[in-house]
């Protein structure tokens, strides 16, 4: 449903309807547990976070969600309601044993889900649940870390095992990306789904795993977020290609990685690149982890011209050097630059399609939404996002 164009994002108590609906058609019973954890967007700090840089996310109002209950057929029985996952949308697996622990296979979203319950922490039983999300699908807001979290947050309420810390909890949903889906992440998308704080962006230290909530509450600033509807699966070739080439250029800098690393040192060795690719890729990782310290630092003072100056600098960034923007994605951002009462906008994610972000007046909503209409040569969709709270588990 969307107002003025702007997608209205479903309520967790709607979303929790839909998904016992879901359960009890399916499974004859009602469920007993519940645990959601949301997507997110990312302000600034792209392709940093495998790098040991840093991040700036914000955790979004959009969720996924698991209901169910425990089984003791031995047998994990999961169905998904979300629209543009591969089929079959149900899946049944073992509980894993130590003897026999379960592998990726298809359909593919149910990797995610697996993923999560091999590398719990905490003794399993079997259970039946159904998912539900309202995180848009290969946006680039991150729905797998979402629906890895939510999981986690289940089997946490289910067996009533928590994680002896939230940093053990990102982690293990980490190293099941890792593991099933094959995506070579980093860490930020796991942090913010489970550790954000509702009115807070989460800079986060990708090297230390020290994090800073910084305010982001000012009612005259909204974020609005576009899906350029241009879907990306990063479990192609080109994100563990970027990698490499990050991997590369630390190496040729002498450096562990290129968080260690300065724009004077990168200037300097030049010469020592033989790939200019490799280069550019290194200079995009030095400057972004720049940027968003100056960015989380120009929040806190409420400097939003200059935290809109970086983000641009950011996709200029992201789209020559990194090259991981497309047409759609600079259609969109030069759009909504044109805006009087925008402060800046950048494509947000892994790219290749997927959403860009934009922070502006809350007076100039109207005239972006319009103008982006206007000007993009898709159909784009928006949504205004507030910084919301993470991973919890839901009362039913």
């Amino acid at each position: 449903m969307a107002t003025n164009g702007i997608t209205v994002v479903e309520t967790i108590s709607e979303l929790l309807s839909k998904a016992s609906s879901a359960f009890e058609g399916k499974f004859g019973e009602k469920p007993t547990v519940a645990g959601c954890a949301p997507g997110r967007v990312n302000l600034i700090g792209e392709h940093t976070d495998y790098n040991d840089g840093f991040v700036f996310p914000m955790a979004l109002p959009q969720v996924t969600l698991l209901v169910g209950r425990k089984t003791t057929s031995g047998v994990c029985r999961v169905l998904t309601t979300a629209e543009g996952t591969d089929e079959p949308r149900y899946t049944e697996f073992p509980v894993p044993t130590a003897q026999k622990p379960l592998e990726p296979g298809l359909p593919k979203w149910a990797n995610y889900v697996k993923g999560v319950v091999q590398n719990f922490k905490g003794t399993l039983c079997s259970f039946d649940a159904a998912v539900v999300t309202s995180v848009p699908l290969g946006g680039g807001v991150s729905s797998s870390a979402s629906l890895e979290v939510a999981t986690y947050t289940f089997l946490e309420e289910l067996t009533g095992c928590k994680a002896s810390d939230l940093t053990e909890k990102a982690l293990a949903c980490q190293k099941a990306e890792h593991d099933f889906p094959k995506m070579p992440c980093g860490i930020m998308d796991q942090f913010v789904s489970v550790m954000a704080q509702e009115g807070n962006a989460l800079l986060l230290d990708c090297r230390t795993m020290e994090t800073t909530q910084v305010p982001l509450s000012d009612p005259n600033v909204v974020v609005l977020v576009t899906n350029s509807n241009v879907k990306h699966e990063l479990t192609g070739s080109e994100y563990p290609t970027r990698r490499k080439q990050c991997e590369q250029a630390a190496a040729i800098l002498g450096k562990k990685s290129l968080r260690d690393a300065t724009q004077e040192e990168l200037d300097a060795t030049n010469n020592n690149f033989s790939d200019q690719t490799v280069f550019n890729r290194a200079r995009h990782v030095i400057g972004e982890i720049k940027r968003t310290t100056d960015a989380a630092t120009a929040l806190q003072k409420g400097d939003y011209d200059l935290f809109g100056k970086l983000m641009v600098e950011s996709h200029k960034s992201l789209s020559g050097d990194y090259e991981v923007s497309c047409a759609e994605l600079d259609q969109l951002v030069e759009a909504a630059m044109s805006v009087d009462g925008v402060y800046g906008s950048r494509m947000t994610g892994g790219g290749f399609g997927g959403c860009t972000v934009t922070l502006l007046k809350k007076d100039a909503i109207g005239r972006a939404v319009k103008t982006i209409k206007e000007k993009y040569s898709g159909t784009p969709t928006f949504f205004l996002s507030v910084a919301s709270k993470g991973a919890h588990s839901l009362k039913l």
